[in-house]
């Protein structure tokens, strides 16, 4: 089996500051908003696209220099309180040491997606084993992403499963025609969040690493 892992909210603690940097942006812009409301709609969604549709619905274009500033706040912060989601590294080893194949399918873009897991010390897990949403056409909802890390990594995706934070990653992990374990332990995590899982195709749902491992160690080896 293939074990995908999604990166943000699941492998590192990082939507709670996407949409804390986004927040702030759409407040300055004259939309305040709150970061929760963004991490609801939006977790799991391209950056970009996020923005397009927010610009789409409130009725402003972007100013020209607006993805600078952001990536530039969210550097900021990554470099401060950027972390690996508690018991990730475990996790990711309790998978390999049952003899599945791992990997990391995400919609970051590669390069910064790579710079993110070696800040957390999660790199050196999957090496070459990394998939960004920037290598295929669609981001999530699409099972671009997936499809492409299956393919990369030799695996039908009837023999993967993905884990995931977000209804739009679970919905394209669906999609794809993967099984879904939703993931509920990041700090972005709303007491709905499990409910919006399930209802997106997720067949389990996990509120911690420890409870994952726990999980993928009763599947048996693969």
């Amino acid at each position: 089996m293939l074990v995908i892992f999604d990166c943000d909210g699941v492998l590192i603690d990082s939507e709670v500051i996407y949409s804390a940097v986004d927040a702030a942006m759409l407040t300055t812009l004259g939309h305040p908003t709150a970061p929760a409301e963004l991490s609801r709609r939006f977790t799991g969604v391209p950056h970009r696209d996020v923005w397009r549709i927010l610009a789409a619905e409130l009725g402003f274009a972007p100013p020209d220099d607006l993805f600078p500033q952001i990536e530039a706040e969210c550097r900021r912060r990554f470099a401060e309180e950027l972390a690996a989601i508690p018991g990730a590294a475990d996790t990711v080893r309790t998978a390999a040491a049952l003899g599945h194949a791992t990997c990391v399918a995400s919609s970051t873009g590669l390069s910064g997606l790579r710079a993110n897991l070696a800040s957390a010390g999660l790199l050196d897990l999957f090496g070459d084993a990394v998939f960004s949403a920037s290598q295929v056409r669609r981001g999530k909802p699409a099972p671009d992403v997936f499809l492409y890390a299956a393919s990369q990594m030799g695996a039908d995706p009837a023999d993967c499963l993905v884990i995931e934070d977000s209804v739009a990653g679970a919905t394209g992990a669906r999609r794809a025609g993967m099984a879904v374990v939703g993931f509920t332990g990041g700090s972005h995590a709303d007491a709905e969040l499990a409910d919006r899982l399930r209802a997106a195709g997720a067949g389990h749902v996990k509120g911690a690493m420890a409870e994952l491992a726990a999980w993928l160690a009763t599947l048996g080896r693969g």
